[in-house]
């Protein structure tokens, strides 16, 4: 008498780790390999939130500026479906080539706009994993903020490599590709 054969488990996959997380970290598949981090900070928390009213109410509303774009905090960036994973802290889409946002929680286009915000546990990571992925897929502008430092740094791609446009420290003045359209108080990060 034959036996059937053995079933095996489906393969466990790092987007399949990911999903396990739970919900006080955040996930990223990077090169095929799981990175985690804990969630937003304090300060962090202050950053990402003063930047998207700051960039979110003129680009994303167009109240007081042009609007056409789309601003989100920690969407989950799919540049390769399932395997190649960001979550970048903001994120911004021209809405000419995404005019509308994914049902679910992939987003599948490439971002126009990326900014991560800086801590002790995850600069080195943002700054020699996540920019190199950026510039690998394509994102056009990347901005890294400190806010411990309170500082801003502005990158636009140019011949798949980081250009810095503008280093930025506790109020100065922002008016910065992608969007000259306004200026703002980089204070404003931090209050």
């Amino acid at each position: 008498m034959s036996q059937a054969p053995a079933r095996t488990a489906p393969p466990w996959t790092p987007y399949d780790a990911l999903l396990a997380l739970p919900e006080n970290q955040v996930g990223e598949v990077i090169d095929g390999q799981l990175h985690t981090q804990p969630r937003l900070s304090g300060p962090h928390g202050l950053a990402a939130r003063g930047l998207s009213i700051e960039i979110g109410a003129p680009f994303d509303k167009g109240r007081g500026g042009p609007g056409g774009w789309w601003i989100l905090i920690e969407p989950e960036v799919h540049f390769i479906r399932d395997t190649a994973v960001a979550v970048p802290d903001l994120a911004g889409w021209r809405r000419e080539r995404m005019p509308q946002i994914p049902r679910d929680h992939r987003f599948e286009v490439t971002p126009d706009w990326v900014c991560e915000i800086l801590s002790s546990s995850t600069a080195k990571k943002d700054r020699a994993i996540k920019l190199p992925l950026y510039a690998r897929h394509g994102v056009a502008h990347a901005w890294l903020i400190d806010p411990e430092a309170q500082t801003l740094e502005a990158f636009a791609l140019r011949e798949d490599d980081w250009l810095l446009l503008g280093a930025f420290k506790d109020d100065d003045p922002i008016q910065i590709p992608p969007f000259v359209a306004i200026s703002f108080s980089l204070a404003e990060l931090w209050a």
